[in-house]
């Protein structure tokens, strides 16, 4: 298993892309043009951060090491966010997917209320390289059967797990979508109402969760209000090709501590 520094520096480089802000609805509000450049200094003991979008000042951090809200998988994907759910305070978190010359990033923010208060979805690729971005996802495009590997990864640094997953997505006569997830010995299914690009899991009033089809094969599941005393995820999902799909899940306990981050990889069988 590779070090989290080490995961952190498959990131390098030059990213050019978009800041794209979507209401908790998922109307598109605004899109910046941006500049991420990653530079690892010092033989890669430091990785020097300066984030260019127009109309806004420079951002640049310095890094000597990872850690916090922070953690990342082997192949350069990770998530950062707050550590702890607290009372009257704004969360949320960002998921990161990375793929060949592309990352696919994605923040969701919560108001002091715990209400879903926007998206932002991040689009980027290496400089120098090929733009080749993937139409808005469509619920045509999750049907069917998904099969692959999940890799949990805890923020005590203890040895990640790893399983197998199966994931179905269908439709019942009414156009109600129903989805069933398998992971180790376990299987859950839930049902959503679809209303354009939101699939609403609202079986429980109390915890509805929302998945929106954003641009570029991506989505963003997320509850429509964050609760003390309750376990909480969010989830981002990028299909990278039509048959091939990542999701990553960064999960609080009841207590409302970040505990794990899971990245699942499967493809339609």
């Amino acid at each position: 298993m590779k070090s989290q520094w080490e995961g952190f520096l498959q990131n390098l480089g030059v990213w050019e892309g978009s800041f794209t802000n979507f209401s908790p609805e998922g109307t598109l509000l605004n899109d910046t043009p941006s500049r991420l450049s990653l530079e690892g200094l010092n033989n890669n003991q430091t990785v020097r951060l300066t984030l260019s979008r127009s109309g806004k000042d420079d951002v640049i951090r310095e890094f000597r090491s990872v850690g916090g809200g922070l953690l990342f998988f082997e192949n350069g994907s990770f998530s950062e966010g707050l550590i702890q759910l607290g009372p009257f305070s704004e969360f949320g978190g960002e998921l990161a997917f990375v793929h060949e010359n592309r990352r696919l990033r994605l923040v969701q923010l919560f108001d002091k209320n715990g209400h879903l208060n926007g998206l932002t979805l991040i689009r980027e690729h290496l400089a120098g390289t090929p733009v080749a971005e993937r139409p808005s996802l469509q619920i045509n495009d999750l049907l069917g059967e998904w099969r692959g590997q999940a890799m949990t990864i805890y923020r005590d640094l203890r040895p990640p797990d790893i399983y197998s997953t199966t994931l179905k997505i269908q439709l019942d006569d009414a156009g109600r979508l129903i989805q069933s997830t398998s992971f180790g010995d376990r299987t859950i299914t839930s049902t959503a109402t679809i209303k354009g690009s939101i699939v609403l899991f609202d079986q429980d009033p109390e915890k509805q969760v929302q998945v929106l089809l954003l641009p570029d094969g991506a989505s963003a599941t997320s509850p429509l209000k964050v609760q003390l005393r309750q376990p909480l995820f969010l989830e981002a999902g990028w299909l990278i090709q039509p048959n091939l799909r990542q999701r990553m899940i960064r999960s609080y306990n009841d207590k409302g501590e970040w505990v794990r981050l899971t990245l699942v990889t499967e493809e339609r069988v």
